[in-house]
């Protein structure tokens, strides 16, 4: 019974997505078809089959050895709040044991950037699941992208490609943007909650972003604007055009002494073309490279950035959430803000395929996570999520393995606003309803596809 609840569940998402479509005659069922398919197999694969378990596995180990190298950097300043290993003593809190390690991970991220590793891997991943999906190249490189860098680092090394993309078109990759997360805070997920389903998540939410986009605000791509935009493009560009504004003055100076003088005009008519030829055929420089260590250091800051923001993030968003069921004590004391939104959840959580106790519990870490953010939850669920049931184990924590939440979309639009120009803006600030809308809907259907493999 709570099988077909499951499938069902996964029929009714789609079925949201559609129901609330731009452009529902537009939507590509075909490309729709083969994603649903291939990302249910590779939720089939990581949990079912034991060579898909084995890399989930060795993926989960890999990064808890990353821990465990962060952690002896961690002791070597903070003497005995997590020891050389975190095993003994045990980290005492929250930032010792989920956001010191972000100071390790997140250079480590960038250095494979640096040297070029990362892109290589997240070019050709995005090219084989652009040749899979059907997808356009771009969207199909940003879904992989993103989750490797998250959405506001995938975006800003994007702007390139944003800046030349038609409205509708950056639209969609802001509706892609709510559902993914950072390979470099995984390492923090896992030492909250089981890791297996942690990792799982990545690569469904990866797919199903593509699947809700296609679903909520379907875009014809021609394949003239089917490209990647890169910088020797943009500098090319840019240099024709400085070209030609340095002609213009030039030209006019050199017209004027032509009315009184005619035999020198000719002359002097030949030398804006010859400054014009000379500034078109001028080679592009390429960019120089930051050198090693200065960008090393601008990777650390970051990295201490990032767990400031989280850090703050957790603080004031628990607190905040404390304050409100305060408040709503003085109506009812069994009133509390879970419980408002998971009336409007419990539907949802119930077509996940759980009973309905159950259900409404989900309800309550759904609504939770929506209004603060995954961390917030983990944390509140650390303690006791090895007693769960398995089924429900696994769709509540890859549900809340995403940055879906209302503070992502001030993220996302602050992040465009600094990119692209108003047009693109506008559409995006007019669309927000469906921003906060898509992340549900990948994370819906995420917890869905797992759900049907884990009982």
């Amino acid at each position: 019974m709570y099988l077909a609840l499951n499938v069902l569940g996964i029929l009714v998402f789609v079925g949201i997505g559609w129901l609330f479509s731009h452009d529902k005659k537009h939507i590509q069922w075909l490309s729709v078809g083969i994603m649903m398919v291939f990302n249910i197999f590779i939720a089939w694969f990581l949990t079912s089959f034991s060579v898909g378990r084995s890399i989930v596995q060795g993926a989960a180990t890999g990064f808890n050895e990353l821990v465990k190298v962060a952690y002896k950097g961690i002791n070597f300043a903070f003497a005995n709040w997590v020891g050389p290993e975190g095993i003994n003593p045990a980290p005492v809190n929250f930032i010792a044991s989920a956001l010191l390690p972000i100071l390790l991970v997140v250079p480590m991220f960038d250095i494979l950037t640096y040297i070029g590793v990362l892109p290589w891997i997240i070019k050709w991943i995005g090219r084989g699941l652009s040749f899979i999906t059907r997808q356009p190249k771009f969207e199909s490189f940003f879904a992989v992208e993103m989750m490797f860098l998250g959405n506001t680092e995938a975006l800003a090394v994007s702007q390139l490609q944003l800046k030349r993309m038609k409205p509708a078109r950056n639209l969609t990759l802001a509706m892609m943007s709510m559902s993914c997360v950072t390979a470099s805070i995984l390492a923090s997920y896992i030492q909250l909650v089981p890791a297996q389903y942690v990792l799982t998540a990545v690569p469904l939410n990866c797919i199903n972003a593509l699947i809700v986009v296609n679903l909520l605000y379907p875009v014809h791509v021609d394949e003239a604007e089917d490209t990647i935009a890169t910088l020797a493009d943009t500098q090319a560009v840019e240099s024709v055009q400085t070209a030609a504004t340095e002609v213009q003055p030039a030209a006019t100076e050199e017209v004027q002494p032509a009315v009184a003088e005619k035999s020198p005009a000719a002359d002097e008519e030949e030398k804006p073309v010859e400054n014009k030829s000379s500034a078109q055929q001028k080679p592009v420089e390429k960019p120089q490279r930051e050198p090693f260590f200065s960008f090393l250091g601008d990777s650390i800051l970051g990295a201490g950035r990032l767990i400031l923001i989280i850090g703050a993030n957790v603080i004031a968003f628990v607190a905040l959430a404390a304050l409100i069921d305060k408040v709503l004590s003085l109506i009812n004391p069994q009133l509390t803000l879970a419980h408002i939104l998971g009336v409007f959840l419990y539907i949802p959580s119930l077509l996940l395929g759980l009973d309905p106790s159950t259900a409404w519990d989900m309800a309550g870490f759904m609504g939770m996570k929506l209004v603060t953010n995954e961390f917030v939850v983990m944390t509140q669920i650390t303690s006791t999520v090895a007693s769960f049931a398995q089924h429900y184990q696994a769709v509540l924590i890859v549900f809340i393995t995403s940055f879906a939440n209302f503070s992502t979309v001030g993220m996302v639009t602050g992040c465009f606003k600094g990119l692209v120009d108003k047009e693109k803006n506008d559409l995006i600030a007019r669309n927000v309803g469906r921003l906060i809308l898509s992340g549900i809907l990948v994370s819906l259907l995420s917890a869905g596809m797992v759900g049907l493999f884990v009982w």
